[in-house]
């Protein structure tokens, strides 16, 4: 059993001349009073100035101030620990260092794996004083041991101080069980050993309930008092569970929480990332509506809070409302166009604040700032997809704008980056241009790609589909890897980029009525493509049909092709070259049999060419076989890119009536009646 403190009875601390010392106990100072009332004079000073300078609100000059009490904390608990731990100085060695804490940690921005071990110190240094030996006890061991053994009145209060310390400490680490151990001490020394697993909200109640020792006007100075860091950590610990949960998908509970911890003792900027996790979290259990109304609360604490508008902007494209989806984009959009003020950590009044202590990966998700360039993208991108062509143009003009003023207005290239690849960027923009009949510009945009691609892409490029281990991510989900290298990957991804700028360029050459350059922009596509060989191995068609199934490069390439022969060979049969049109027409269908499309357009052409039987059999199989529901996805349901909508748009599958009633009579009249 560890030596247990007894109190001092009438042992007389040392006197201390200090404005309220009229306030004190008249006692007879026991030996060494002299330093003991010179560091006590010294802490109080420090205190003192520190909290003197309260007014003058958060900034660099109170950064320096903090610095420099940190400095003159550290200075002084060094010349205290200097001595052998003694009881007469341990209240104030403790109170100098917690003094010392608040600053440190308020600099480190919550990362406190040094504070930790100070604590630690200062610990073994109460069990020192005892003549107990600690240097072999974890920091919980060492906690139990103090508060069980150590009974003297004198140190209750900083004991109580340095345990919220050690919470807050924990917190950052989101060491919760360690907490929740910690609190069940300092409620009651005498009970059983913390439980590692405890229910969630029993750190909450302890918390709660955990009665602060009241500070006497005697006792050494501090900077910011446990009454208030007590109201921060209840909060942050609300605040961290809360994210837990969310994060876990535990949304009924980690909405109590979020609710909580919103009724705390936190800066504005903190009760805005609450109210947008509150935001999230109710997205998430179908609640758009009460997601909103958090959001917008998010907005009214602190307008700054930009992760509230992204995330209003994907509540609304949710709710299909497009006008309001757009609005918090553009407001997201001019929020982080605006220079961000720099963030000041130090706060004249509260040193430890919650933003301190609050540390989750998914609070870092939620709160991860877009780039500009991203929020321009998604601008264009919902314009387009909403038929708003005008404002569409004006966003990717935009946007071709900022990525062409050098790297460091590109986004870096990460999984959830919402801006894809930069040709993909300039197809869309062009599909836009198109779509708004601003026909030149669109062949001016393609014409970037094409110059850019130039010297990417091979004569012949050979893929082998296989299903061996290895290789880049497979085509689809639950399918064997391809075993692809990625520089052939990235180099089917270049031709199908300048085959689709060629594309654009034949579609534009036929709106403005050139069909012989249409031609030649629509066969200068297919020669691209040409290049492109995919073999598959056995084993592959084991799991997939066709190559293009097992390569989603290889299924919009395959889509290209099938536009590029649509669109040569309409252009030929405008011109009355009907063989030829036939001949694009009947590959096509090779291309993609059963696409509507080209079985009208081959339909149209035969009839003309007098091959009237040719003609009833193709009509009777287009009526028979069934149509896909949206041609601008493939048959597995896997959308095509964006840049090919005005593509898609533009290829009709042509309706003559009187071509019906023809060949309705020619089936009755030959007897081919289906």
């Amino acid at each position: 059993m560890a030596q247990r403190l007894q109190p001092r009875g009438r042992a007389r601390p040392a006197e201390r001349s200090r404005p309220r010392a009229s306030k004190r106990a008249r006692r007879e100072p026991p030996p060494g009073a002299g330093c003991l009332r010179a560091w006590t004079e010294e802490n109080d000073g420090l205190a003192g100035s520190w909290r003197a300078g309260r007014s003058s609100g958060p900034g660099r000059a109170a950064q320096q101030g903090a610095r420099r009490c940190r400095l003159a904390f550290d200075s002084l608990l060094r010349k205290i620990q200097g001595l052998p731990a003694a009881l007469p100085s341990l209240s104030l060695e403790l109170t100098v260092l917690y003094n010392s804490l608040l600053f440190a940690i308020s600099e480190s921005d919550g990362l406190v794996e040094g504070e930790a071990e100070r604590i630690s110190h200062g610990l073994i240094r109460v069990l020192e004083a005892c003549g107990v030996s600690g240097q072999d006890l974890s920091t919980e061991e060492l906690w139990q041991k103090v508060l069980q053994d150590v009974t003297t009145e004198e140190l209750c209060v900083p004991l109580h101080r340095l345990g919220a310390l050690q919470g807050a400490v924990w917190l950052a680490a989101n060491c919760l069980g360690s907490v929740t151990g910690l609190f069940r001490l300092l409620s009651d020394p005498k009970g059983p050993e913390p439980s590692a697993h405890g229910d969630e909200n029993e750190l909450l109640a302890l918390l709660k309930a955990w009665s602060v020792p009241v500070e006497e006007d005697a006792s050494p100075l501090v900077v910011q008092s446990i009454k208030d860091l007590k109201e921060i950590l209840w909060t942050s610990a609300a605040f961290l569970q809360g994210l837990q949960g969310l994060e876990a998908g535990n949304l009924p509970a980690a909405l109590s929480l979020l609710q909580a911890a919103a009724s705390g003792f936190c800066s504005k900027r903190v009760l805005a990332q609450i109210y947008t996790c509150l935001g999230r979290c109710t997205q998430q259990m179908g609640k758009p509506q009460t997601a909103l109304q958090h959001l917008k609360q998010a907005l009214q604490v602190d307008f700054q809070c930009v992760s509230a508008l992204s995330q209003a902007a994907l509540v609304y494209r949710q709710l299909g409302e497009t006008d309001a989806e757009l609005e918090a984009l553009t407001l997201l959009y001019k929020a982080l166009e605006t220079p961000a003020q720099e963030a000041i950590t130090i706060n004249p009044c509260l040193l430890i604040r919650t933003e301190l202590l609050v540390h989750s990966p998914a609070l870092a998700s939620l709160l991860s700032r877009s780039h500009p360039t991203e929020v321009k993208y998604l601008l264009a991108q919902r314009c387009l997809q909403a038929g708003r062509m005008a404002e569409a143009v004006e966003h990717y003009l935009d946007l071709l704008a900022l990525l062409q003023e050098g790297p460091q207005q590109q986004v870096p290239l990460h999984g959830r980056s919402a801006l894809p690849r930069i040709p993909e960027v300039f197809l869309e923009a062009a599909s836009a241009l198109e779509q708004l009949e601003r026909h030149k510009d669109a062949i001016a945009v393609c014409e970037e790609i094409i110059t850019r691609t130039e010297d990417l892409i091979p004569e012949t490029l050979r893929i082998e589909l296989n299903a061996s281990a290895g290789g880049e991510a497979p085509g689809r989900a639950g399918s064997p890897s391809l075993g692809i290298p990625a520089q052939q990957r990235e180099t089917l991804r270049c031709i199908v980029w300048r085959a689709a700028a060629y594309l654009h360029q034949g579609q534009a050459w036929t709106r403005l009525g050139d069909s012989k350059e249409a031609i030649t922009q629509f066969t200068r596509c297919l020669h691209v493509l040409l290049r492109v060989q995919l073999v598959s191995t056995a084993s592959l068609r084991s799991w997939e049909e066709t190559p293009e199934d097992a390569l989603p490069e290889a299924k919009v390439l395959q889509k290209i092709r099938l536009l590029a022969l649509l669109g040569r060979g309409s252009q030929f049969q405008g011109l009355g070259r009907d063989k030829e049109a036939l001949m694009n027409f009947q590959h096509s269908l090779q291309v993609c049999p059963g696409d509507p499309a080209a079985t009208s357009h081959l339909l149209q052409v035969l009839w003309k060419l007098n091959r009237r039987q040719e003609a009833a059999a193709l009509w009777q199989k287009l009526h028979t076989d069934a149509a896909p529901a949206d041609g601008q996805q493939d048959a597995l349901g896997r959308p095509y890119p964006l840049y090919l909508a005005s593509c898609l748009k533009q290829v009709n599958r042509p309706h003559d009536e009187a071509l019906a009633k023809d060949l309705q009579d020619y089936v009755r009249t030959s007897g081919q009646d289906p």
